[in-house]
C-alpha cells in the first residue's frame, strides 16, 4: 500500500532565511512560517493562535531562490513533507520537532515574486488573472 506525506501552509516568514552548505558543498536553506488563527470562546472572548512551522529547502535551487528572494513578514504558500526527529537538551531533556521538508514554494506578496529574466518588462512572467464572471451562462459546467 502507498503512503502520503504532505503538508500545505500559508503563513508569513518569522525570521529572515538562513543558507548553509552541506560538507559537500550542497546549498541548504532554512526558515520558519508562521499561521495564525482567530476564534470566539463559548463566553464571547476572542482569541488567537499562533503555530509555527520549521522549514529546510534541501533542493539547491529552491534553497537558493528562498534564500534570495524571501524576507522576514513576507507571505508564502509552501508544501513538502512533515519530517520527524528527536534531540536532547543540554539539560539531558528529549525534545521532539517537527519540520517542512520543502518541495515547493510560491511566493504570494507581489513584491517578493522572482522576476523571470525570460521577459523583457520586468513582469513576474505570471498569466494575469482571470477575471470575474457575473453570468452564470458563461460556466463552464
Amino acid at each position: 500500500m502507498a503512503g502520503l506525506n504532505k503538508i500545505i501552509v500559508i503563513g508569513r516568514l518569522g525570521r529572515d532565511p538562513e543558507m548553509r552548505y552541506t560538507p559537500s558543498g550542497k546549498p541548504v536553506t532554512n526558515f520558519s512560517v508562521a499561521t495564525s488563527r482567530s476564534y470566539t470562546t463559548s463566553e464571547g472572548e476572542r482569541r488567537e493562535e499562533t503555530e509555527w512551522f520549521d522549514v529546510d529547502a534541501w533542493i539547491p535551487r529552491l534553497a537558493e531562490v528562498c534564500n534570495q528572494y524571501l524576507t522576514k513578514g513576507k507571505l508564502v504558500y509552501v508544501e513538502g513533507r512533515l519530517r520527524s526527529s528527536t534531540y536532547e537538551t543540554q539539560d539531558g531533556e528529549k525534545r521532539f520537532k517537527n519540520s517542512i521538508n520543502l518541495s515547493e514554494v510560491q511566493f504570494l506578496d507581489p513584491m517578493s515574486r522572482p522576476v523571470d529574466p525570460e521577459t523583457s518588462d520586468g513582469s513576474t512572467g505570471d498569466p494575469p488573472p482571470t477575471p470575474p464572471t457575473d453570468n452564470a451562462e458563461d460556466l463552464p459546467f
